[in-house]
């Protein structure tokens, strides 16, 4: 049994004019010590299914179907004081901008010593002195001193290692990181990276990596999900999925991608844009962007199905080479 357990999760809004359905039926599970990225345009859905997971839905957003187990507890359904005990202290998260994350008005070191106490039964001194241990485990340097500075005072890279720091504070089973590092620099960039790789070794927690960036997915990820108008539409390991794309979506999304070497004097592009919740087309909703766009594509939409080591939805995947 996976440690983290998506299954047929739907997300609607409700408004004047109805309920619009955000997430559609997605389905995912992620082992122990796993890290599985969640790419797809703007709006695809990424941050929504990890906000779901972490119970952050605000009103007029709620779950509208499916579950989510945690180690084989359905999450669906708990009351707020319920979710407030599970976040932080077994599921953490780490999100976009730090400067957001965290408190300005306080120290690192009293946010993380809040932290520590509220999901562990530990004194002050044992959360400070396990504060301490934290930023200097993710690469905060003189951690002793440091742990009394303001998050002003740290760079952004820095900075996101707090925010890591504060993931990992109550040791959680899972980790939501919503793009951990659109703001850094690359080779800051490289050095979360691989400090996000290590934890999730060292720690066996179950890593949801949401990102834009299929090349931070090449890099960190063990399997990928592509998310588009709300749902999976294909899903497998990193490297099958980027060598050998099944669906046209992520067919289209490889072929944006720069190269080194590359002589195109223009990247591809996929022409069209994702629709709106609820102004989705019927059948496929990546239909009319499609180029392999067949009449049939519009009579449902595709469930997604195993093809070769992937799961695909599309009714004219591109098959798989030993077939």
């Amino acid at each position: 049994m996976a440690l983290l357990e998506i299954g047929d999760l739907s997300v609607e809004f409700v408004t004047r004019r109805g309920a619009v359905r955000a997430l559609d039926g997605v389905s995912l599970d992620i082992e122990a010590g796993e890290i599985v990225g969640m790419v797809g345009e703007s709006g695809a859905g990424k941050s929504l299914t990890g906000a779901a997971v972490i119970g952050l839905l605000e009103p007029p957003g709620r779950i509208a179907g499916g579950r989510i187990r945690l180690d084989g507890r359905d999450l669906v359904g708990l009351d707020e004081a319920a979710m407030r005990r599970i976040r932080g202290r077994r599921i953490g998260a780490i999100f976009q901008d730090p400067l957001t994350a965290l408190n300005p008005l306080l120290t690192v070191g009293d946010q993380l010593v809040e932290t520590i106490v509220t999901h562990l039964p530990v004194t002050h001194d044992a959360a400070r002195k396990r504060a301490i241990a934290l930023l200097d485990e993710t690469g905060i340097p003189s951690a002793a001193r440091r742990i009394d500075h303001y998050p002003h005072q740290f760079s952004g890279g820095m900075r996101q290692r707090v925010v890591i720091a504060l993931a990992l504070a109550a040791d959680p089973q899972v980790i939501i990181a919503d793009e951990p590092t659109t703001a850094l620099d690359v080779s800051v960039q490289a050095q979360i990276l691989d400090l996000l790789r290590r934890l999730c070794r060292d720690h066996r927690a179950a890593v949801l990596l949401i990102t834009h960036d299929l090349g931070v997915v090449a890099e960190t990820a063990d399997r990928v999900a592509v998310m588009y108008a709300g749902r999976i539409v294909e899903a497998g390991p990193v490297a099958d999925v980027m060598a050998r794309p099944r669906h046209p979506y992520t067919a289209g999304l490889m072929q944006a991608i720069p190269t080194v070497g590359d002589l195109r004097p223009r990247l591809m592009q996929i022409g069209g844009a994702m629709p709106r919740p609820g102004a989705h087309p019927r059948g496929c909703a990546f239909g009319p962007r499609c180029p392999a766009m067949r009449a049939d594509c519009a009579d449902a939409v595709p469930p997604l199905l195993p093809l070769g080591a992937s799961h695909v939805a599309c009714r004219h995947p591109a098959l798989p080479e030993a077939a």
